[in-house]
């Protein structure tokens, strides 16, 4: 009984969320976006998009006659390079507890790995389309990774202006929360360089800017000192936290410098204003005229993982979530890294052939969908992507019986972080026969990623993402990936199924 409960409420969230997303299809018995139902069409170009306007370039130069396309085959969405979801997932499994369904995004669990996809020369991406078949027949995987040029070395990148925002609220003095930042922050400072800026606002029931932009240089010791003496206090007023942290950024602005305000939180609001799009519109006019972008760090064993999503989406930045094993990985190697930016609002547009696909299903993006006919319209947002990130897609793709050709084009369009000149970058893919347990082990992490995210999110649903294994194939499958790439993240993302499979039992 508590399973049908269950299982009718999911469903009318779902009816509820399908209601406000865009460029969705109608959906079958699989809970597809079905081409035939509500999008059939088709195009001659080796773009997926609408024309660009006239006289612009392709990325690499060129001009040439581009047809548009139906919109019918389109899927549209902007880049996310979000992971919080899989680390509170793996928090919350850790602890005993089966995460909220609501929490789980699956493009968040597929980007919380590393690829090997080629990366290019300079700013911008490089595009990789490739595909295997599921277990399942007429369904395969098709995946779309993206990618931007290595990260520099720490001296090469440019100097940073860090305003942090830090929660002081009475939920922070729990263990792994404040003192877990403040641990990190501390790390870090001593990582940064001469040249960067570092300011402090602190928040509870009230935001105060403990430490104005300071550029490090000799005056490590008072961050530290600011930094060490954070007491947690009071309640959760994170509006006035993110608006003074802004305030105190534009003080400090740093010309040729990246800006950055990072938010470091439990995100449990509940004081003063507690809706996130009113919350940005208090800062927007920081955020667009300044470029600032919004970098959220998640804490806590009770997380508001939506609130710090929907402000880092609309904040022109990203989140993650960190506990104890993974903060100063986070704090001290990818903070640095997330710093300098190469590329802005940045979109990815993927056509189907209506030839060889009968019907599609973009896995997760859920709040990134973009309508397709805004793929080119530069003052519609996008996602901010800094160097040495991944960007990786999965489709679950019907195709036609006895199709053979072009089954997909991929297009990502983004602006030059500085000059703001529109770019763009193609791909296609034919149709294959390679099964998904052959395809390349850095794919097959992605399809395991993927399969548990939608068995967290509902393990009874009808719609399961197509050829899911079960959790003990999953566990299993994942034990044999982390054997074959070494990799430290995909064993512990087997440790991490079976956790949620005896949960299950």
């Amino acid at each position: 009984m508590e399973r049908q409960r269950t299982r009718r409420v999911m469903l009318a969230l779902t009816l509820a969320g399908g209601l406000l997303l865009t460029g969705c299809g109608g959906s079958d018995d699989t809970g597809d976006s079905s081409a035939e139902g509500a999008k059939g069409g088709s195009y001659d170009s080796g773009f997926p998009a609408p024309d660009r306007p006239e006289g612009e370039q392709n990325s690499d130069g060129s001009r040439g006659d581009h047809v548009t396309p139906s919109p019918d085959h389109l899927s549209t969405f902007a880049l996310d390079v979000d992971t919080a979801s899989y680390g509170y997932a793996r928090r919350t499994l850790a602890e005993g507890r089966r995460p909220d369904p609501s929490t789980i995004r699956p493009e968040e669990f597929v980007n919380s790995f590393r690829q090997d996809y080629d990366r290019p020369d300079g700013n911008g991406f490089t595009v990789t389309v490739d595909g295997a078949r599921t277990d399942r027949d007429g369904w395969s995987l098709v995946r779309v990774g993206l990618a931007t040029r290595s990260a520099a070395e720490e001296s090469e990148r440019p100097p940073a202006a860090l305003t942090f925002v830090i929660d002081i609220s009475g939920s922070m003095a729990e263990p792994g929360r404040l003192d877990l930042a403040q641990r990190s922050l501390d790390a870090m400072t001593e990582r940064l360089r001469d040249d960067d800026s570092v300011a402090l606002v602190t928040f509870s029931d009230q935001a105060e800017t403990v430490l104005p932009m300071t550029r490090l240089g000799d005056h490590r010791d008072r961050v530290h000192e600011a930094i060490d003496s954070l007491e947690p206090t009071y309640s959760t007023n994170l509006g006035a936290g993110v608006e003074t942290g802004y305030e105190t950024a534009v003080a400090g602005l740093r010309e040729g410098a990246t800006n950055r305000v990072v938010l470091v939180s439990d995100a449990l609001a509940n004081d003063g204003e507690t809706d996130p799009d009113a919350i940005l519109d208090r800062i927007d006019g920081a955020r667009r005229e300044h470029g600032i972008t919004l970098f959220g760090i998640g804490v806590g064993s009770d997380y508001g993982d939506a609130l710090m999503e929907r402000l880092a989406d609309k904040g022109d930045g990203h989140t993650v979530y960190v506990s104890g094993d993974d903060a100063e990985k986070v704090f001290c190697e990818q903070l640095p890294r997330n710093i300098d930016l190469t590329a802005r609002d940045a979109k990815a547009q993927v056509a189907f052939d209506p030839e060889t696909v009968a019907s599609f299903r973009l896995v997760g993006y859920d709040n990134r969908r973009v309508a397709d006919d805004d793929f080119r319209d530069d003052r519609v947002d996008g996602g901010e992507v800094g160097p040495g990130h991944t960007v990786t897609a999965l489709y679950a793709v019907r195709t036609r019986p006895g199709a053979d050709g072009r089954l997909a084009t991929a297009t990502v369009r983004w602006q030059d972080p500085r000059t703001r000149a529109p770019h763009e970058k193609s791909a296609q893919l034919e149709t294959f026969d390679d099964s998904l347990r052959d395809a390349n082990p850095r794919f097959q992490v992605d399809a395991v990623a993927a399969y548990f995210a939608d068995a967290l999110r509902d393990g009874y649903a009808e719609d399961r993402l197509p050829g899911r294994p079960s959790m003990r194939e999953l566990a299993d499958w994942a034990d044999d990936l982390g054997d074959r790439t070494e990799d430290t993240a995909v064993r512990q993302l087997a440790d991490t199924i079976r956790r949620a499979r005896h949960l299950a039992d």
